[in-house]
């Protein structure tokens, strides 16, 4: 029998982790190393947002794993070294040190990178938040006496940040270039209801203006919003989005800016996969491929690519699901809302307490929970059976009209 494969897997974040606990776990006996560019091990990223920045959480790694789980499994943890480029044809991976690493199977599990706009330069006033040393640096800054924190872009990581930063006492400003916050996901009655619970937090929330200018000040910045006004700032976040950091794989396929892949995590060049914020996979329930950059994705994906390199069968998926926890409220969003007619609401928006359902017909495509955490299970059962009818009264339409 020939031995296992050896695998090279790229990354630092949950989706690397989850390949290489699952292929231990399903008996995999091959090499195995992890390339991290960062210094740390493997490590958890929703904490940064949340709770290390407001100190319910200490300023340590959030590591997925104790460094005695890597000793044990015999999984190889290679800290501060960046994959440059990978050479499909010597099955390769040149490292920033000159050096190169063999593989057999590899897995890019890379993530993604901040969006940078051309007019805020990062800066000792210009921050980002992706890594666990950018959480700490915002920590320190936000507990360092500053006043006022501007916001650019009210995604998930910029609603966190406001949330945390106003309970420290700071004074937020959150400026979005959309028509509402989570334009891309949620109807604009949703959007509109995320802004009133933060103005009533104390968020000053600015919509549709982008930043034009930036100039320094003795300390801090000074913004220049498209409509010509200006807002000072001891502190600016830039929470753009994120881009799939897919250079190692310049060549292969891509889909929505991420590599595509199947339902394995295969990408188009041989023996190599992806999984995580820098692939796209097909999703089951809408039948397309769509990115899903979030925690749970990234853990499925992970597992799913493990199961495909030791020939064993992944868990099929759920419909996709994210959650955030913004001023004491738990926020979760199931499903793929593109095609939804209308929007049905159970509960009360102003208690902070409903959930809201997207529909297609009768057919519930999504729902975002607010403070109703138990009722999760429920809702996602109830969109998965919604596709599955869907599905089958599709594949039905078809053979009746073949027939």
């Amino acid at each position: 029998m020939a031995p296992d494969p050896e695998v090279v897997v790229i990354g630092g974040g949950l989706a690397a982790q989850r390949v290489s606990e699952t292929l231990r776990r399903l008996g995999h006996t091959g090499r195995l190393r992890v390339l991290c560019e960062e210094p740390h091990a493997p490590y958890d990223r929703p904490p940064l947002s949340k709770g290390v920045l407001t100190g319910e959480r200490d300023a340590a790694v959030p590591l997925l794993r104790p460094p005695d789980w890597y000793v044990a499994n015999e999984v190889e943890l290679l800290l501060g070294a960046r994959a440059t480029s990978v050479d499909p044809s010597t099955r390769r991976v040149q490292l920033h040190d000159g050096s190169t690493l063999p593989y057999e199977r590899l897995v890019v599990a890379t993530g993604s990178r901040p969006r940078r706009l051309p007019a805020l330069a990062l800066g000792e006033s210009v921050c980002e938040l992706r890594t666990v040393d950018d959480a700490r640096a915002l920590r320190e800054s936000m507990s360092s006496g500053i006043e006022r924190l501007v916001i650019v872009g009210a995604g998930l990581i910029g609603m966190e940040v406001a949330s945390a930063a106003v309970s420290l006492g700071l004074a937020v400003t959150l400026i979005e270039a959309a028509r509402a916050p989570l334009a891309r996901v949620l109807p604009a009655a949703l959007g509109g209801w995320l802004v009133r619970m933060h103005a009533r937090a104390g968020v000053d929330v600015i919509l549709e203006r982008s930043v034009d200018a930036m100039r320094w000040r003795p300390r801090g910045v000074e913004l220049t919003l498209n409509d010509g006004r200006t807002i000072g700032a001891d502190l600016v976040l830039v929470a753009t989005g994120t881009v799939p950091a897919t250079k190692l794989l310049a060549d292969a396929a891509l889909e929505g800016g991420a590599l595509r892949v199947d339902a394995a995590g295969r990408t188009s060049v041989p023996d190599v996969y992806a999984a995580g914020d820098v692939a796209c996979f097909p999703d089951p329930f809408s039948g397309r491929h769509v990115p899903t950059p979030h925690w749970e994705a990234a853990a499925h994906q992970g597992a799913a690519v493990a199961a495909a390199i030791v020939g064993a069968d992944a868990k099929p998926a759920s419909p996709p699901m994210f959650w955030s926890d913004q001023h004491g409220v738990r926020i979760q969003f199931v499903g793929h809302a593109g095609g939804a007619d209308r929007l049905e609401l159970d509960g009360d928006p102003e208690l902070a307490d409903f959930t809201a359902w997207l529909m297609a017909g009768e057919r519930p495509l999504a729902a975002l929970l607010v403070g109703r955490p138990r009722a999760l299970g429920g809702v996602r059962a109830r969109i998965a059976a919604g596709a599955s009818a869907g599905a089958s009264a599709g594949a039905g339409t078809t053979d009746r009209a073949a027939a």
